[in-house]
């Protein structure tokens, strides 16, 4: 009968340790699951398309985050040293796609926060005359997409956003 009790006891610590040994090969559940807990897509006041997030579940290794837009259309218009806008076909609406990656690096508990920030088009070739500065508008983002590139983790989209009229002060009534 002691016998069958040392030998009882003898599975239950050998069971045990293997437990334990399996239990200490295993990754933390935060590392290899990466999830966006906050992502967010807006305007700055600037007209720059602005990705903040927050992801987690991430390995030690950096990951490359993706704010973009399929289509961005800015338009500018030329503005005199008084203030006006002289001329309606002094203006200039430009489109395409934009998008800028950043690479981020994980905290030690396999997270990390940070904002990615993408210009407007540039108004490319069109230049304005001498006495007059080349103004951002307004400008439209079409299909906004914020994204880890690195593990394929979507953080969010937004269909359309608008700036409306970046214009301020007397400016504003320039505004198409």
């Amino acid at each position: 009968m002691r016998r069958v009790t040392t030998f009882s006891g003898m599975i239950v610590i050998v069971l045990a340790a293997l437990v334990c040994t399996v239990g200490l090969g295993v990754e933390p559940a935060f590392a290899g699951s990466p999830h966006f807990i906050s992502a967010d897509i807006d305007i700055a006041s600037n007209g720059n398309l602005v990705c903040s997030f927050k992801e987690a579940g991430l390995a030690n290794d950096s990951v490359d985050i993706t704010c973009a837009a399929a289509n961005a259309a800015a338009t500018f218009f030329c503005i005199n040293k008084g203030g006006n806008h002289p001329s309606a076909t002094n203006k200039e609406t430009v489109s395409g796609a934009v998008g800028v990656t950043q690479t981020f690096a994980p905290s030690r508990n396999g997270q990390t926060t940070g904002t990615v920030t993408v210009p407007p088009p540039g108004p490319g070739d069109f230049t304005c005359p001498g006495n007059q500065s080349l103004t951002l508008v307004q400008v439209t983002y079409t299909t906004a997409t914020l994204s880890d590139t690195t593990n394929g983790v979507a953080g969010a989209s937004e269909a359309t956003l608008s700036s409306g009229c970046l214009l301020t002060g007397k400016l504003a009534a320039l505004c198409p």
